[in-house]
């Protein structure tokens, strides 16, 4: 009897169901949710959780740049305990707080795109910033040595990733003919339509500007108007008298780029952002050790490459 009862036991310890694999909720935060930069990354990271069959990707973050709503959104996944949050940093200061509050509830967190180096978190994934302003004043003084008056659009004024990106455009061009005009950078709080309007207040408080260098792609991202300011000024872009160097590779502005509506485009890496920063928090919750930084790379384009990367 007692050799039945073992067996019958062990038939069901074996035909028991296998403990089910832990499931984590990781958020992804962005500056702002109109942005369709971010929209790319969302796309790398609900890709990712898919493949990790373990992870689900929640992306969540204010709809325009507002840096006191994002913090108001971690507090939330704080609340809710979510296992981890990657957060694209719009002010380094209340981010700084906000990531250490979610330290302190043991939640992994890490940045992606923009950073708090001095921050508690664990790693930051994306561009380094430097080069990439650095590849803009680079494209610009290649495709116009002789210089002129340039100025910069920029987004946030509290933004790490877009003050060096502004450091790097004026690194690169320094001891060059090209001068910055005053006034620049201008701040659009990465609002495509006001970043279309600052290019053309810019143009016309300075009528011989030789270029502008938008450090992010917002003014892209409102295709009708952008194209519109170009019509306005296709004379002077043909005529090589006003040189457009932009930031970022999205397909619109690939498109744009082929269309004739931009001399240069220097791109991030976006969609890798967001697959990354779901490994490395799946990592940190394993307890592994990732690196403190893991660069995604810079993608350069002109005419002569916009085909290839739009195939």
């Amino acid at each position: 009897m007692k050799k039945l009862l073992y067996a019958v036991a062990s038939l069901a310890i074996l035909m028991a169901p296998a403990q089910a694999e832990t499931k984590y909720r990781f958020a992804i935060v962005p500056k702002a949710m109109n942005n369709p930069f971010f929209d790319v990354a969302r796309d790398g990271c609900l890709k990712r959780a898919k493949e990790l069959g373990n992870v689900e990707c929640i992306y969540k973050g204010p709809v325009e740049h507002e840096p006191a709503t994002q913090a108001q959104i971690i507090q939330d996944f704080i609340t809710q305990k979510v296992d981890g949050i990657a957060i694209s940093v719009a002010d380094v200061p209340s981010m700084t707080k906000s990531i250490e509050a979610a330290a302190a509830a043991g939640i992994a967190v890490i940045t992606f795109d923009a950073d708090a180096p001095g921050s508690k978190r664990s790693a930051y994934i994306g561009t380094n910033n430097k080069d990439f302003g650095l590849a803009l004043g680079k494209q610009l003084a290649q495709l116009k040595p002789e210089g002129g008056k340039y100025a910069i659009v920029s987004g946030g004024p509290g933004a790490k990733n877009l003050a060096e990106r502004v450091d790097g455009v004026r690194e690169s061009l320094k001891g060059t003919k090209w001068v910055e005009v005053a006034g620049s950078p201008t701040f659009c709080n990465d609002d495509p339509a006001l970043a279309v309007q600052q290019m053309s207040d810019l143009r016309t408080a300075t009528p011989d500007l030789g270029a502008i260098v938008p450090i992010g792609g917002w003014p892209m991202f409102a295709p009708e108007g952008y194209k519109a300011f170009v019509n306005k000024n296709r004379k002077d872009i043909d005529a090589g008298k006003l040189t457009l160097v932009v930031a970022d590779t999205l397909k619109m502005q690939l498109e744009l780029l082929r269309d004739g509506y931009s001399n240069a485009l220097t791109g991030q890496r976006p969609f890798e952002m967001g697959e990354k920063a779901m490994d490395t928090l799946l990592a940190l919750k394993k307890g592994e050790k990732v690196p403190d930084v893991i660069y995604t790379g810079l993608d350069l384009v002109t005419k002569d490459n916009v085909a290839k990367l739009l195939n």
